[in-house]
C-alpha cells in the first residue's frame, strides 16, 4: 500500500528537503490487502535513507552504556522480533525484566505501545529502553555524542535528514522509520484472505471456533474474520489472576500509567500474528505453550475485579473447550505464522554479510 500523504505532510517534505529522488527517496511500502491506511507521523516521513539508518542503529550496540547490547538483542527477527523463548529478557547488567518482551511488527497502526501503553508513538517508544537503567542504561547525551563522532553515521544522517544537527530526536525518528517497515502480511492466513490459498478442514474449523461467541469466543479482542491485525488494539483484563481488589494485582498494568482504578490488571491486547513464534505468552510469560493458553481460557479464567466484560464465560471459569477443539484452534493459529517476515533479508542485521 502506498501511503497517501496529506497536503500538510507534503509541505513538510518540501520544507525539510525530502525529494522524491536521490538520497531522500520515499520508502515504497507494499500493497497490504485489507489493511487500513498506514498512519505516518507528519514530521517523520519514511525514506529509504532513513530506514537504512534506523536499521543500522537498531542492530548496533552503540546505544548501550558499555556497547554490549542493541535493540536486536531482545528483539530477534526469527522470533517476530520478540525475545522468545525467554520468559523475561535480561538487561545490560543481567537484571531480569519484569514483563515479557513484546514482538515488533505492524507497529504503525498501534495508538500506543508497551504492555501498559506508556509509549504514545513509535518515536516515543524508542527513548525508553536506551535510557532505562536495567535495560541499555545510556544517557541520551552520551548516545548523541557517540553518533556524532562516528563518520559512517554522520554520512548516513546527512543522507536521511540533510544538514539537521544530530540529536536524540533524530536518532529516535530513524529507528522508528525502520520499525515502521517491519510489516507482517504474508502468512497463510493472508494468502487465504487474498484468495490465493485455502484453509485445510482442520484450519477452517479452528477459525470457526475462534470466531464463534458460543465456543472459543476470541473474536472480541482478536478478530480474525478478514481482519489482518488480529487485535482490537485495546487494553483488557482477561482474568489471569484471582484479584478481589486492585491491590491484589502483582502488576497493575495500564492502571499504573493512568492512575485509574478501573485500569488495574489491564494489559495491551497483542496481535495473534506470528503467535507460534513468540512463546511464552501473556505480559508475564506465564504460559509456555499455546496449549497452556487455551487450557487457561477453557478452565482457568478468574472473575476478578476489572475483568473485561467481553470475557463472557469468566463466571464459569472459561469457555470449556474439548481437547480436539483446542487442537483445531492451534492448527488455525499456525496459519498466522509469516515465514516471509521472519526471514526477510531487508529486516536482518546489516553488519552481517
Amino acid at each position: 500500500m502506498r501511503t497517501k500523504y496529506s497536503i500538510s505532510l507534503l509541505l513538510l517534505l518540501i520544507i525539510f528537503g525530502f525529494n522524491i529522488d536521490g538520497g531522500k527517496e520515499l520508502y515504497s511500502f507494499p500493497h497490504l490487502h485489507l489493511f487500513k491506511e498506514m498512519p505516518i507521523a507528519a514530521d517523520n516521513p519514511v525514506t529509504v535513507a532513513g530506514v537504512d539508518l534506523g536499521r543500522h542503529l537498531f542492530y548496533d550496540p552503540i546505544l548501550s552504556k558499555d556497547s554490549s547490547i542493541s535493540c536486536s538483542s531482545c528483539h530477534l527477527q526469527k522470533n517476530a522480533f520478540s525475545d522468545a523463548p525467554n520468559r523475561f529478557s535480561k538487561g545490560l547488567y543481567g537484571e531480569v525484566m519484569k514483563r515479557n518482551t513484546m514482538p515488533l511488527f505492524n507497529l504503525a497502526w498501534y495508538p500506543s505501545l508497551f504492555w501498559d501503553g506508556r509509549g504514545g508513538s513509535i518515536e516515543q517508544q524508542v527513548f525508553h529502553p536506551v535510557r532505562t537503567k536495567n535495560e541499555m542504561d545510556l544517557n541520551w547525551d552520551v548516545a548523541v555524542e557517540r553518533i556524532r563522532k562516528n563518520k559512517s553515521y554522520r554520512e548516513k544522517f546527512k543522507k536521511a535528514f540533510g544538514n539537521r544537527r544530530i540529536d536524540s530526536v533524530l536518532i529516535a525518528k530513524a529507528i522508528a522509520q525502520f520499525e515502521r517497515t517491519l510489516l507482517s502480511y504474508n502468512s497463510k492466513y493472508d494468502s487465504v484472505l487474498r484468495k490465493e490459498a485455502y484453509f485445510s478442514k482442520a484450519e477452517l474449523k479452528g477459525f470457526e471456533l475462534m470466531n464463534d461467541m458460543s465456543m472459543a469466543d476470541c473474536l472480541h479482542c482478536h478478530s480474525t474474520d478478514a481482519d489482518p491485525m488480529a487485535t482490537s488494539f485495546g487494553f483488557s483484563n482477561n482474568g489471569l489472576d484471582n484479584a478481589k481488589k486492585i491491590t491484589d494485582y502483582a502488576d497493575g498494568g495500564r492502571g499504573i500509567i493512568t492512575g485509574k482504578a478501573e485500569d488495574y490488571g489491564k494489559f495491551r491486547i497483542p496481535s495473534l500474528r506470528n503467535i507460534a513464534a513468540t512463546a511464552p505468552y501473556m505480559h508475564d510469560g506465564r504460559f509456555k505453550t499455546l496449549k497452556e493458553v487455551l487450557d487457561f481460557y477453557s478452565e482457568g479464567v478468574h472473575a476478578s475485579v476489572n475483568v473485561d466484560s467481553k470475557m463472557g464465560f469468566a463466571h464459569r471459569g472459561g469457555v470449556h473447550l474439548t481437547e480436539d477443539e483446542k487442537y483445531l484452534i492451534i492448527t488455525f493459529l499456525n496459519t498466522l505464522t509469516d515465514s516471509v517476515f521472519l526471514n526477510n533479508p531487508k529486516h536482518s542485521n546489516p553488519f552481517i554479510y
